[in-house]
């Protein structure tokens, strides 16, 4: 490479990409096209970073194998950033296998970390841990050293494991520092800061305060009976039980979990479970059934016994009973959780992230637009959604993701 193309080079590693434009903007050979695509993608022009870099990719001749994979591995960046999870992974392979079989093991696990990336961002934590297994981050540059270790946080803060994301954060932040790179400061900055906001709500015995990710995972692993409204299960002393496709099972536990130790009259039960204005005979009947089902379905940790008035619930093992409610209980709360990391959103990503079909998605965004809580721009394929990051709370648990023991 000329001294043109290895200052401008220089300047991007080091986060100056208006330093490395200076030097090839006029030029239009293929490895300046490359610079200036990554360039532009710094400045936040991603459309016109994705188009300089696939007309780099084809102007590379046939034995520039390596150059060609780089200008793919920045692709695949892009689209990461842009929220374009539908990209071809296999693109990304082939890419990282011709950097593997060349030599280039610096960018071959870059592109290891963007397929991480991708797979913590949809909530495939045991995919990401296992291609992450495979990196050693101690010949990276600092600045891949501090994205590795902000994925390791990432992965940890899911996991709930709270003294692993800390110690990767200390890491993230020397490594941020060495490289020099502000907005890469800022961002190890904005993820440690999720390990000081409140994650969620405890409500018990009348009483809610909020809790920090590090006392959730306190609860998660102590010994009390917990209703978790966040992944709709029920956790005693590392037995879990899943509820999420069983509501109404869900909503009287609930229900039974926030008044204890006292008990629920039949009538708040019917209102909570099934909605219902009006009691009648039918409705009785109904909540006798399905009291019976809960019975069943906790019998190894609990027990609804019947009272004057209602039902109460009696823990066989535990203390005591809480409920570990999400901050902000909102109908599309999963929706918003994966907007407010302040990125634009295409409905078909959001519901690939979310395991969903694109039409429930699309409606859940159109309610939520209604209401004022996220905004689209562009059209038809191109329509984008976001939402400002909403202050005060981490929306970690709002995402899709197990928890220990799930």
């Amino acid at each position: 490479m000329d001294s043109l193309i290895t200052a401008a080079a220089r300047a991007l590693a080091t986060g100056d990409p208006l330093g490395a434009l200076n030097r090839v903007a006029l030029r239009d050979d293929p490895p300046a096209l490359a610079l200036r695509g990554i360039a532009m993608a710094q400045l936040g022009d991603l459309a016109r970073a994705k188009a300089l870099l696939q007309r780099a990719a084809r102007a590379f001749g046939p034995k520039e194998a390596v150059a060609r994979a780089r200008c793919v591995v920045a692709e695949a960046e892009i689209a990461l950033v842009s929220r374009d999870l539908g990209w071809p992974a296999k693109a990304l392979d082939a890419a990282r296998a011709a950097l593997e079989k060349h030599g280039d093991w610096v960018n071959a696990a870059h592109a290891r970390h963007l397929e991480v990336r991708r797979l913590l961002l949809i909530g495939r934590l045991d995919q990401a841990e296992r291609v992450l297994a495979k990196l050693d981050p101690t010949p990276f540059p600092p600045a891949w050293r501090a994205a590795h270790e902000l994925v390791v946080a990432g992965i940890a803060m899911r996991r709930l494991r709270t003294k692993e994301a800390r110690a990767a954060l200390v890491l993230a932040e020397h490594a941020a520092r060495d490289a020099r790179i502000p907005a890469l400061l800022a961002e190890v900055e904005s993820a440690s800061r999720v390990l000081n906001t409140p994650a969620a709500r405890l409500i018990a015995r009348g009483e809610e305060r909020p809790l920090l990710l590090e006392e959730v995972e306190a609860l998660v692993a102590s010994k009390a009976f917990v209703v978790d409204a966040c992944r709709y299960v029920v956790r005693n002393a590392g037995t879990v039980i899943s509820l999420a496709r069983r509501p109404v099972l869900f909503a009287l536990a609930r229900a039974l979990a926030e008044a204890w130790p006292e008990d629920v009259s039949r009538g708040a039960l019917l209102a909570r479970a099934f909605k219902a204005k009006h009691v009648d005979e039918s409705h009785r009947a109904r909540l006798r059934v399905e009291i019976g089902r809960l019975r069943k379905a906790l019998r190894t940790l609990a027990d609804a016994t019947a009272t004057k008035d209602g039902f109460a619930l009696v823990p066989r093992h535990a203390r005591d009973v809480v409920v570990l409610a999400t901050p902000v209980e909102e109908e599309h709360g999963s929706v918003l959780a994966f907007l407010a990391d302040g990125e634009s959103w295409s409905s078909s990503a959001l519901a690939l992230a979310l395991g969903a079909s694109q039409r429930t998605v699309q409606r859940a965004l159109d309610e939520l637009a209604v209401a004022g809580k996220v905004q689209s721009f562009g059209r038809a394929r191109a329509r984008r959604w976001m939402t400002p990051p909403v202050a005060g709370f981490t929306t970690t648990l709002l995402l899709p993701a197990a928890l220990p023991g799930d």
